[in-house]
């Protein structure tokens, strides 16, 4: 109490790494739940066939940038087949890019994928208004499209005018379009939502043939999405797609394939690793924290030793034992760092409720989660850091001659 500014900064280090471990395990809580919501908006019954081949606990071959050309529609075609891939409720392919839409005076950048008409029977939404391409439409490349909330909302809101039927112009951002290709709305999806941290309502819809060879300029698809009946079936059909992909690509027994089958399981695996991973890391860095105030605990009591020396000569002068002079050391010790780990708990929970209604501001399905064991041991590692580190001092202190205590100046 007569060191009051001195007693908080020795506190602060353990306030901040208390603090920092309850904030991280919170966080980390939360990002996982975040994947779970993002699965079970997706399913747990749906597989990802990628072009080129990549390790099953590694990110796809696409996300460094590169380019593979070995998935084609007739891989596609071939796992529509019931008698080949038994278990697969619908099939549908897939590519996808940037484009920018044009309606009158009107420009909105997007994102654009080119599918077929399977795409409602694989990913479940429902329709504001209008319909998904029909069969007929996206088998003939036709020109039509359709549109996410936010796109329709960007071209068409406070304007007045009913989307279904407007025709809009879409430029692709990686080829040369003058003007654009000219598509008729058909429908918009409601609202959907951010899934795997992308905006489902920021695209648009439009036939594969168009989106593969008018604005991509390329023959070759980039995903094949495949729905299970049932998520029992789940290994069953990797291995189905697996061996009818092995043969359409005629592929020779033992040889290394050129594709990658992935289910939402194994997404969830990767992701959940990626963020238990990042989340230790991050743990480890307020332990740091926590040991560079320990040290801080250390040296301030060094220092309170050394500036009350006559008192601790006068109090054995008048019977204190060594054990009464170390438990005074070792209580003002503890009390630092206790009162340190009150407070950063307070802290790292307050930030990390905040934190979780930022995330649910931006529409993320993050939940606020402060596990009681990572209370209970930031209350036990603080009191343990001031008893191991208020030890020396106090053994010190105990230590002490009283005579040569009391001449002490």
């Amino acid at each position: 109490m007569a060191r009051k500014g001195r007693s908080f900064l020795t506190m602060l280090g353990i306030i901040i790494g208390v603090a920092g471990v309850i904030i991280i395990i919170s966080l980390g809580a939360g990002a996982q739940s975040l994947v779970l919501g993002q699965v079970t908006k997706l399913g747990t019954n749906l597989l990802s066939v990628q072009p080129g081949n990549s390790n099953p606990q590694g990110p796809p071959a696409q996300v460094f940038g590169i380019v593979t050309t070995t998935l084609v529609n007739s891989d596609a075609d071939a796992l529509r087949s019931p008698t080949q891939v038994p278990h697969a409720v619908a099939v549908n392919a897939n590519v996808r890019g940037t484009a920018t839409v044009d309606w009158q005076n009107k420009s909105v950048d997007t994102n654009f994928v080119g599918t077929d008409s399977g795409y409602p029977n694989v990913i479940d939404f429902t329709m504001q208004e209008g319909q998904f391409m029909a069969a007929s439409d996206a088998d003939g490349g036709a020109n039509v499209v359709t549109l996410g909330t936010t796109v329709a909302n960007e071209l068409f809101g406070g304007t007045g005018v009913d989307p279904i039927g407007q025709v809009i112009k879409v430029r692709s951002a990686s080829q040369s379009q003058p003007g654009g290709v000219p598509l008729r709305v058909v429908g918009v999806i409601a609202p959907r939502g951010t899934v795997f941290f992308q905006d489902m309502d920021d695209q648009i819809f439009l036939p594969l043939a168009i989106g593969q060879e008018q604005l991509l300029g390329i023959h070759y698809l980039q995903s094949i999405n495949i729905k299970v009946d049932s998520a029992d079936n789940v290994n069953q059909t990797i291995n189905d797609v697996t061996r009818v992909l092995t043969e359409t690509h005629h592929i020779a027994p033992g040889a290394p394939i050129d594709f990658t089958v992935r289910s939402t399981d194994t997404a969830v695996s990767l992701l959940t690793t990626i963020t238990s991973a990042l989340g230790l890391f991050l743990t480890s860095m307020a332990a740091i924290a926590l040991l560079v105030g320990g040290i801080g605990i250390l040296n301030i009591m060094l220092v309170t030793v050394a500036e009350r020396t006559r008192e601790i000569g006068l109090r054995k002068a008048v019977g204190a034992t060594n054990g009464n002079i170390m438990k005074q050391f070792l209580l003002e010790a503890g009390t630092l760092t206790s009162i340190g780990g009150l407070i950063g708990i307070a802290l790292g929970v307050i930030v990390s409720f905040l934190m979780a209604i930022l995330m649910q501001s931006l529409g993320y399905d993050w939940a606020f989660v402060v596990s009681p064991i990572s209370v209970i041991s930031a209350i036990g590692v603080s009191i343990l850091t001031g008893v191991i580190f208020g030890l020396y001092p106090s053994f010190k202190a105990a230590k002490l001659d009283p005579i040569e205590a009391l001449r002490y100046e």
